[in-house]
C-alpha cells in the first residue's frame, strides 16, 4: 500500500500539466480572436488631396471596368460655363459636342440651370477613372471633381493592383465604417 496518497504520479502529473497548458492556449486564443473582432476592418480609397489624377486607376485595377469612379462635390463646384473638367483646354465652342468634352467615354452630363450657371453629373457606369476631369478641375477650377474607390464594386483586394502603381501614394487604408475620403468634409 501507498503510504503517500496525495502525491501525484508521473503520469498524472503529465495530464494535469497538458490539460492546463490547453485550458491557457485556448484562453490567449479567445483573447487574440477577440481583440482582432474589436478591430475596424480596413478598405482601400483614393485621398483626394494627393491624387494627380496620373490615370493608372482605369487601367491597373484588377476588374475588367475600374472601381474607381470620378466624384463631384457640388458644394465646392462654381457650376461654371466653362468647366475646365468637361471641355478640353481651349475648346472651340462651348457646347455638348463630344469632340469638345475632355471625358473620353462622355461620362459628365452638363445641363443648363440659368444664365451663366450649368450642373455636371457624373454618369458612373460610363466613367473608367481615367482622371482627365480630375486633372482639368484641379488645373483651372476649384477641384470639385475628383475620384474614389466605389465599394460596391470594389474586391477589396488585400493588395490593390492600383495602390501599388500609383505614384502619389494617393492609396491608402481607411475604416470601412468611413470608406469615402470627400473634399468637401475637410
Amino acid at each position: 500500500m501507498n503510504n503517500k496518497p496525495n502525491q501525484l504520479s508521473r503520469r498524472q502529473l503529465l495530464r494535469e500539466g497538458f490539460w492546463t497548458v490547453s485550458i491557457t492556449a485556448a484562453g490567449a486564443a479567445a483573447a487574440v480572436l477577440a481583440a482582432r473582432s474589436r478591430r475596424p476592418s480596413m478598405v482601400w480609397q483614393i485621398d483626394p488631396f494627393k491624387c494627380i489624377g496620373c490615370g493608372r486607376c482605369a487601367t491597373h485595377c484588377v476588374l475588367s471596368e475600374s472601381a474607381v469612379k470620378c466624384v463631384h462635390a457640388y458644394s465646392m463646384c462654381g457650376y461654371c460655363d466653362l468647366c475646365t473638367g468637361y471641355f478640353d483646354p481651349d475648346p472651340k465652342a462651348l457646347d455638348t459636342g463630344a469632340e469638345h468634352q475632355l471625358c473620353p467615354t462622355g461620362a459628365i452630363r452638363r445641363r443648363f440651370v440659368e444664365e451663366p450657371y450649368f450642373e455636371f453629373t457624373i454618369d458612373e457606369s460610363r466613367c473608367i477613372g481615367c482622371g482627365k476631369c480630375v486633372v482639368g478641375c484641379a488645373a483651372f477650377g476649384n477641384g470639385s471633381l475628383f475620384l474614389q474607390v466605389r465599394h460596391d464594386r470594389c474586391l477589396n483586394c488585400n493588395e490593390c493592383a492600383i495602390a501599388r502603381a500609383c505614384p502619389s501614394q494617393a492609396f491608402v487604408r481607411v475604416p470601412a465604417d468611413r470608406p469615402y475620403l470627400m473634399k468637401d468634409q475637410r
